[in-house]
């Protein structure tokens, strides 16, 4: 693969944003009682994981280092995520609702960058994007009990 500096910062960028997303659902269960929320989000977290592992192959691929920490986004996105909790179930799973939406929207503006490889975009529409709106649907089912 012959990468360009700007798909390999995108990449990053989006391995960055899943880390982020393992950290959040690792905060969450914890503060859920039911076992039936928790394997629900025990779930999603784990499409994140493997999100993750993918977009890591892809940088190595690339010959790129791959990120290992969420930065700045993770930082906020517990931020956000401990003020839900304080308030209740319902709330964190809005926040976490509302990272799911972010990660869709990083992964269309991904898709429309013309740096990001067309192999990378292949696999954001075919493997990474499709999942988070399924999280999406099962987060309302959540709220919705």
């Amino acid at each position: 693969m012959n990468a360009t500096h700007e798909c390999i910062d995108v990449c990053n960028s989006l391995l960055r944003g899943e880390l982020s997303a393992i950290e959040t659902y690792d905060q969450a269960i914890e503060k859920f009682d039911s076992e039936i929320e928790r394997s629900a989000l025990r779930a999603i977290r784990n499409e994140h994981d493997a999100s993750a592992a993918l977009l890591r192959e892809h940088l190595n691929d690339m010959g790129a280092a791959a990120a290992t920490d969420s930065g700045a986004w993770g930082t906020f996105a517990k931020a956000v995520e401990g003020t839900a909790k304080m308030l209740g179930e319902s709330p964190a799973l809005a926040a976490l609702q509302q990272g799911e939406e972010h990660g869709i929207d990083e992964y269309e503006k991904a898709l429309r960058n013309r740096d990001v490889m067309e192999e990378v975009k292949v696999v954001i529409r075919q493997q990474l994007l499709p999942p988070l709106s399924e999280h999406i649907a099962a987060l309302d089912r959540l709220r919705a009990k």
